[in-house]
């Protein structure tokens, strides 16, 4: 009988665990180290005044086929909710509803053949195949050529600036492309509205049956246990903390699923070529506040921003896709930013952010008083969101296997072909599983 094969994974985010069901289902014993005090990464829970729910927002679309897949497998479906809630789009100072095509026709910011090319050019985005080539064209250069200058300067142009700051001009077209064919692919029917939905009990439960799940097959699951060395030598791979209580950990292969910087910091030993590629990720980081309020915002899930006075990116009514019961008849409400390394928002401290959001969600609704607001709290990701830049895979993709032997790297910087979220993380961990697999054998 064939020994089995020993894998510590770095990092207890979705990708991690995700790698530790498939690997440990493939016949390898997997130890997962997890540096925070609970597995989940992005996706963990937070208390909202008496609730608890998503740190950050999170949505299930239909076309989510990994994420309904593990759903399945953790005897989730039958927790899921579906609804189709509108979309909202703040431009010059008014909120316009544009949930479906009929309302997007009555947009009145853009004449009718603006709007026709913007359509046509969400459905060119939303068809490709061939992200290669889009890899070598800015998004800007993209999105001007396909929906015309002035689609571009009313819509498009504020809403890259308002998640990506200065980086704007760096992304290239196949960023942009992803995230319009993951949405349009979200929308099933006739009028091509959204199908949006949400587990019952939201990750936590998700996190509880999955982390359950990884402990029946064996995975030995390590909080508050993170390496700041990794070596291999001697057909081995030694994994230890200088800075932290973590038991040294020798293993037969290693799996890094934690960030660009942390992996150059205690991976010492990567070629020049390795840890240049790392060094040229860029990341965009997040901060988010989330709001309790006693009455709903409005009926849209979602309100993009275009008017570039507003500090935050969206508006998230997370209580439009599921049920207010979850938070006694209240409104949960996410208001994001997505930080660019130079942006002044990531000096400021909690307070001061705080009151810049709400200052100016209070003007964007003004129905919303200081006695509306239950409760507030901040979340901030340092590294949220990797950068699909020009060149991208010719300059910065790291393939799984390194030149040290059997360390490999799974990180979200590999998703080069669509955006990041967890059904893609998702079927990154099974792809890569069985990259790593073949390779163990």
């Amino acid at each position: 009988m064939r020994e089995q094969k020993r894998i510590g994974i770095v990092g207890g985010g979705i990708l991690g665990m995700g790698l530790a069901l498939r690997l440990s289902e493939k016949g390898f014993r997997v130890t997962l180290l997890e540096g925070t005090d609970e597995v989940g990464g992005l996706t963990k829970p937070c208390a909202i005044g008496d609730y608890t729910w998503d740190r950050f927002y999170h949505v299930i679309l239909k076309s989510d086929t990994y994420l309904l897949d593990l759903l399945e497998q953790l005897r989730l479906s039958r927790a899921l909710r579906w609804r189709r809630p509108k979309t909202g789009l703040l431009a010059d100072g008014h909120i316009y509803s544009v949930s479906n095509i009929f309302e997007f026709l009555r947009f009145p910011p853009l004449g009718l053949a603006d709007k026709i090319r913007f359509g046509l050019s969400i459905i060119h985005a939303a068809r490709v195949h061939s992200y290669e080539c889009l890899e070598r064209v800015k998004a800007v250069d993209w999105l001007i050529s396909h929906s015309g200058r002035k689609n571009f300067q009313k819509i498009w142009l504020p809403l890259l600036r308002s998640k990506l700051g200065r980086n704007d001009q760096v992304v290239s077209a196949s960023f942009i492309t992803g995230i319009i064919a993951r949405l349009y692919a979200a929308k099933r029917s006739r009028l091509k509205e959204d199908h949006f939905g949400y587990v019952e009990g939201g990750y936590r439960e998700i996190l509880h049956r999955l982390q359950e799940l990884l402990v029946s097959k064996g995975v030995e699951v390590r909080c508050k246990e993170r390496p700041d060395l990794v070596t291999s030598n001697d057909g081995k791979v030694h994994l230890r903390s200088e800075l932290s209580n973590m038991k040294a950990l020798e293993v037969d292969a290693v799996v890094l699923t934690v960030s660009c910087p942390e992996i150059l910091w205690f991976c010492q030993d990567l070629s020049p070529t390795e840890r240049k590629r790392l060094q040229r990720v860029r990341y965009q980081s997040l901060v988010c506040v989330t709001v309790l309020l006693k009455k709903p915002l409005s009926r849209c899930y979602m309100t993009n921003i275009t008017d570039s006075w507003v500090p935050f990116t969206g508006v998230i009514e997370m209580t439009n896709v599921m049920d207010s019961s979850h938070f006694g008849g209240n409104s949960l409400v996410y208001l994001p930013r997505y930080l660019a390394p130079e942006d002044p928002l990531l000096g400021m401290s909690d307070g001061a952010v705080v009151d810049e959001f709400i200052s100016a969600l209070k003007r964007v609704y003004a129905g919303i008083q200081e006695k509306d607001i239950l409760a507030l709290r901040l979340s901030r990701a340092a590294h949220a969101l990797p950068l699909m830049t020009v060149n991208y895979s010719s300059e910065c993709l790291l393939p799984t296997r390194t030149t040290l032997k059997n360390v490999f790297v799974a990180n979200s910087t590999q998703i080069s072909k669509g955006t990041m979220n967890v059904n893609e993380i998702l079927g990154l961990a099974i792809r890569k599983s069985s990259e790593i697999e073949r390779d163990m054998h």
